[in-house]
């Protein structure tokens, strides 16, 4: 399950989603994108995945529907390089985002463990493609092809219908736990877009494969433990920042990024399923797309002088999504805790 996982995982999110990442200097340099238009077809897939991801809170995904979605997922990345203008750019976009939702939360309740990694390894797919083929058609068109072949790799992925798991809803935890993940979709998504734009040159799209490697070995360096979480936010967040305060520093910079997002993903919503609620990777999935609608739109006015206030920007949320992440809950039954230990009284007499 877990190689059906990570292959779905791969197909909507490493390339589905992040591939316009390493394509998006290639589209301002060749197809006449401008900043505002780019940061508008991001804001589409985002606004999508929220949609999608909105559709799973009130219905969890069936393996029928996740094939349906990644076949729509193909289609949009092959329909890019075969329209132009931003209109029909933006419905593809938008409508890739819903899918990815979709597969995203299907390949979640199919608990992929490992399979996580698949976020990490698309990524670097992603970048390859780019590096391989420096056309922007002929890159979607590329990128179409390996996610084909990943969603025949997924096609027999079963998602489990989410289950309560025993124990008391924490509704507090929970509250800080969403307020946490949400805002690190809007900040980590305005370095996930404009990122490679901001390391310029052919280091951007290596930069971004890089990124995926990283990634990759993101849920095996961050581990569910008391403060994994607020210290995987912390270091995001240097990372983010690193490319706009020094420069040379764009490889410590995205091991940092990549190294941390898909282990906070993991961490996020293992927490939210360990405090009891049963859609807790729906509804985490929703706030983190929201956030990342907000994510671009907020970053758009900071764009006319460059890129390093949107990352510095992004850096200071992702920060106080650091500040906000709650300790994970205790996994041992209150009946199972051990008694306090008591001396035992002095015998009469």
């Amino acid at each position: 399950m877990s190689v059906r996982a990570a292959a779905a995982l791969a197909a909507a999110m490493g390339i589905g989603r992040f591939v316009y990442t390493p394509i998006l200097p290639l589209m301002t340099a060749q197809a006449g994108l401008s900043p505002t238009s780019a940061a508008s077809l991001a804001t589409a897939n985002y606004l999508g995945y929220f949609v999608g991801a909105l559709v799973t809170v009130v219905r969890a995904p069936s393996r029928a529907v996740n094939r349906v979605a990644l076949v729509l997922l193909v289609a949009t990345l092959a329909g890019m390089p075969l329209v132009h203008g931003m209109g029909a750019w933006f419905v593809l976009r938008l409508v890739a985002g819903v899918a990815s939702a979709v597969v995203f939360v299907a390949a979640v309740n199919a608990r992929p463990g490992w399979g996580m990694s698949g976020v990490g390894v698309g990524i670097a797919l992603s970048g390859l493609v780019v590096l391989g083929f420096g056309q922007w058609r002929t890159a979607w068109w590329v990128a179409a092809g390996v996610a084909a072949a990943l969603a025949v790799a997924a096609w027999n992925l079963r998602p489990e219908e989410p289950q309560r798991r025993p124990g008391t809803t924490r509704r507090r935890g929970f509250a800080a736990l969403f307020t946490s993940y949400t805002l690190e979709g809007v900040g980590y998504v305005i370095a996930a877009t404009f990122l490679v734009a901001a390391i310029s040159g052919p280091l951007g799209s290596a930069a971004w494969v890089l990124v995926g490697l990283s990634a990759a070995l993101s849920p095996a360096l961050v581990r569910p433990r008391r403060h994994a979480l607020r210290v995987a936010l912390a270091v995001q967040a240097i990372g983010i920042a690193l490319p706009a305060l020094v420069d040379g520093s764009a490889l410590v910079a995205t091991v940092l990024f990549g190294g941390t997002f898909i282990g906070i993903a993991a961490t996020a919503l293992r927490q939210g399923a360990d405090l009891g609620v049963p859609t807790a990777a729906a509804i985490l999935t929703a706030g983190y797309s929201a956030g990342q609608v907000l994510g671009p739109l907020v970053a758009t006015p900071l764009l006319h002088n460059g890129y390093d206030q949107a990352l510095l920007l992004a850096a200071g949320i992702v920060a106080l999504a650091a500040v906000t992440a709650p300790a994970p809950p205790s996994r041992r039954p209150a009946g199972a805790r051990t008694p306090p230990r008591t001396t035992p009284a002095a015998p009469a007499g």
